[in-house]
């Protein structure tokens, strides 16, 4: 019995440790699955499904993109830098 409660123990100890707490600061604003999104969008050749007239895709008109095409709301050009160079700091968990 003795070794049963101390497996119970150890276990809660273990679940209690993995547990993810909340976490100061503002919530996410991007979901990993918008981050994605634009990130593949930044992959295609701009004319491709956008039809711009660009060789190379900028900053700001990825964001503009990620909008018309209804990705995102609203999004910064320094944001979808930031994804492409792959911080994560807006991002959710999951």
């Amino acid at each position: 019995m003795a070794e049963e409660a101390s497996e119970r123990e150890l276990r809660q100890a273990i679940e209690q440790t993995l547990s993810d707490r909340p976490r100061s600061g503002a919530p996410p604003t991007f979901t990993a699955e918008q981050i994605c999104q634009i990130v593949a969008m930044a992959c295609e050749a701009p004319s491709h499904e956008s039809g711009r007239p660009l060789t190379h895709w900028s900053t700001t008109e990825l964001a503009d993109e990620a909008i018309k095409r209804g990705i995102v709301e609203d999004i910064s050009a320094r944001s979808v830098g930031r994804f492409l160079k792959g911080g994560r700091s807006e991002a959710s968990p999951g």
